[in-house]
């Protein structure tokens, strides 16, 4: 038996306890009918729960789904008619809501929302507490024996990729072969650095692709692996130094709040032990990671890629910072080419939306959606919406073709206006996009979250802009938001800002 010990907000459980509870969870999803191929879906925050859910399925060949949390009702409830799963394994209080909707049929296993999650999110224990006649996960799983039939062909997680439009779509990866499954995990332990004895730290919720995947890993790799069921800025400085944290997987946003601590609050902790730090969800601002790596040293690694297609590309500290801005080099084997709006391929360094293959990970539909599939394929490759180029063997992106503003005919990319606002003295986040322009189709709006105590108005915030960026980029209007639409991972739901400007005209571009 090893040692290995997994966290929650400071409570530990042995990871033996955690997988052995997984494999009597396996033979009650095969006694409740559950096969190859089917889905068991989960509504979990960062929880020992989740783990034990996506092992057990994993153990009898089937795929799971865990949902985003932040959803509203009706989504939720698409996804779940869409998924078909034979078991939703749910917290309590996110099932609440969900009651009078779950699909007939449907077998539901309540987990008590642990303590450390009630106190972060101000959970009442009337809600924390699975109701009278609900089968209890904990209770149930301690009913069966452990599984002890070899594993069946590894699925991946299905996860719902969000999209910008309609509804979110199932990825369905065809099982792995032996070959796929090996250069799976090679290339996850190139990308996060996963090997045996790791210290690892989840920071964003488990049913994001990225810390999904890294989850996968490290449950059966790490030494320690420390979950936070929400993110903080100073309890993560503190975690780090408390538990001598090696690994760890972040998005910029967080590395944003970080930097953004006072000096002496950020002195406090001790970081040394950090040796790999990966980040990806989103290009990263440089003077960002200038900043982190001049404070953690060279230990920041970006990756890029996608849900449909994984890991494309990598950029280790040493690269990014001879070749600052970019996204890495593509991982072995991987394929990218870039393509123009007429469909063909663009010149050399010359911007184009991104279409790239990896290998290492088996090929994938839309559940359901097969037709959807076939249209972001080209030529082999499968495209997921961004834009970008290569340039001395180096990808650099530009935005998601889908957040692209055209304002009198030019294409415009809020990220790259992003990564200078959040830079601006007193700005704490910021969204940019489209909105409906009479003469020029769209112009340019920014979403701004002010620090605390800030008084910036739209004219300093403009000015600012003015002073690092063409002034066809710097946004028309300004509007100020007491918090932004977001969620844990620190990602923000962009289009709860956008939806509302568009709706008025009857139109979305």
């Amino acid at each position: 038996m090893s040692e290995a010990t997994i966290y929650l907000d400071g409570r530990a459980k042995a990871r033996d306890e955690v997988l052995q509870q997984a494999m009597r969870a396996a033979t009650g999803f095969d006694k409740m009918g559950i096969r190859e191929g089917d889905t068991v879906a989960s509504l979990l925050r960062n929880d020992f729960s989740f783990f034990e859910v996506q092992q057990a399925a994993a153990a009898v060949g089937a795929y799971s789904v865990p949902l985003n949390w932040h959803g509203k009702t009706e989504e939720l409830t698409y996804i779940l008619n869409d998924a078909k799963p034979k078991v939703l394994v749910a917290h309590a209080d996110l099932l609440e809501p969900l009651r009078p909707h779950i699909p007939q049929g449907l077998q539901v296993l309540v987990v008590p929302t642990p303590p450390e999650v009630q106190s972060r999110y101000g959970i009442s224990d009337a809600l924390a507490t699975p109701k009278a006649g609900d089968i209890g996960w904990p209770e149930w799983c301690q009913t069966f024996e452990l599984w002890t039939q070899p594993p069946k062909r590894g699925r991946a997680t299905m996860i719902y990729t969000s999209g910008t439009t309609g509804h979110p779509k199932g990825v369905k990866r065809d099982p792995a072969t032996p070959e796929q499954a090996k250069a799976y995990v090679d290339i996850i332990e190139r990308v996060y650095g996963l090997t045996p004895g790791v210290r690892a730290l989840i920071t964003g919720p488990l049913y994001h692709a990225s810390p999904n995947a890294y989850g996968r890993q490290a449950i059966t790799a790490a030494d320690v692996l420390v979950l936070q069921s929400k993110f903080d800025p100073e309890e993560t400085l503190a975690a780090i130094e408390k538990y001598r944290i090696t690994n760890a997987v972040m998005v910029p946003t967080m590395f944003i709040r970080i930097l953004k601590l006072p000096k002496e609050v950020r002195e406090r902790y001790d970081v040394s032990s950090l040796k790999w730090v990966t980040h990806t969800g989103a290009p990263c601002p440089r003077e960002v990671k200038q900043e982190l790596m001049e404070w953690w040293g060279p230990v920041v690694y970006e990756t890029y890629g996608g849900t449909e297609v994984g890991t494309a590309t990598l950029a280790t500290p040493d690269d990014w910072l001879n070749h600052p801005g970019s996204v890495g080099v593509p991982t072995p084997g991987t394929q990218i080419a870039f393509f123009g709006e007429d469909g063909k391929p663009v010149e050399d360094g010359t911007p184009g939306e991104i279409y790239m293959r990896v290998p290492a990970y088996a090929d994938f539909t839309y559940l359901n959606h097969e037709e959807k599939r076939k249209s972001v394929e080209r030529d082999g490759l499968i495209s997921v919406g961004d834009v970008g180029y290569l340039k001395e063997g180096r990808l650099y992106l530009c935005d998601r073709r889908s957040d692209m503003v055209i304002s009198g005919g030019t294409n415009i990319y809020p990220a790259e206006i992003e990564m200078v606002l959040t830079q601006c003295p007193g700005v704490h986040d910021c969204a940019v996009f489209g909105i409906p322009d009479e003469d020029f189709g769209e112009s340019l709006a920014a979403a701004v979250e002010l620090m605390p105590g800030a008084e910036l108005s739209a004219s300093d915030i403009q000015k600012y802009l003015e002073s690092h960026l063409a002034k066809y980029k710097v946004p028309r209007r300004i509007d100020f938001h007491a918090s932004l639409p977001r969620e844990d991972s620190g990602k923000i739901f962009k289009r709860r800002l956008r939806d509302p400007f568009w709706q008025a005209v009857g139109r979305k571009i």
